[in-house]
């Protein structure tokens, strides 16, 4: 990654048992050829928050000042939302960037995938705050993936407005009934269907819900 490049710092999600055991059960290019994910959805912070001294702090603002509006989204300490970017992001592929942590959050723009998956160099960095002791450089542990700003949506879309329609049609089996904002609530990494995604850009079109 040039250094020009810069990396997303946030906080860490928590480990999941599980993804991390099913971890082996394919190998990268058995779980490229199968994946169906296309579209994606990926939470960063917009706030300054401190953690071991280092703002963690990296809104779409932040990444619209970065060099080429491009970064690398590292720091992912999720053994499940690594997966997804490790064996099923693909190059040109859609994500919407979630701000996350904050007063109001929800979603702001559309990025791109740029770059598929490589290690990510902080897990190597005993000075970085997600420096992980058990990774080796021959056997890396974590990945990143590159993303380029595309666009504003044409207005903040809120976790409420989108809450509210979930709860609507969670039982009635609606666009957004099964969507992993709120199935897997806690994962930092997301995948988004792609009735999920032309429901959601929809939305920009329309006046919030009151």
């Amino acid at each position: 990654m040039p250094r020009t490049e810069r990396g997303v710092k946030r906080k860490r999600d928590t480990n999941d048992k599980t993804a991390k055991t099913s971890n082996t059960s394919q190998t990268n290019t058995e779980q490229k050829a199968t994946s169906c994910y296309s579209h994606w959805l990926m939470k960063s912070e917009p706030d300054s928050r401190f953690e071991k001294g280092v703002d963690v702090k990296f809104g779409i603002e932040d990444l619209k000042a970065c060099e080429n509006q491009t970064a690398c989204w590292d720091g992912v300490r999720n053994y499940q939302a690594r997966n997804f970017m490790r064996d099923d992001m693909r190059l040109g592929q859609k994500m919407f960037f979630y701000h996350s942590n904050t007063k109001i959050p929800g979603i702001a723009g559309i990025c791109e995938i740029v770059k598929e998956s490589y290690p990510d160099h902080t897990q190597f960095d005993p000075k970085d705050i997600h420096y992980d002791s058990s990774a080796k450089k021959g056997s890396p542990k974590w990945f990143m993936v590159d993303v380029k700003f595309e666009r504003m949506l044409k207005r903040f879309i809120p976790l409420s407005e989108l809450k509210q329609m979930y709860l609507e049609q969670k039982d009635s089996g609606g666009p957004l009934s099964k969507i992993a904002l709120f199935t897997k609530a806690r994962l930092s990494v997301q995948p988004i269907t792609t009735e999920e995604w032309d429901f959601i850009l929809n939305l920009e079109d329309e006046d919030p819900k009151s």
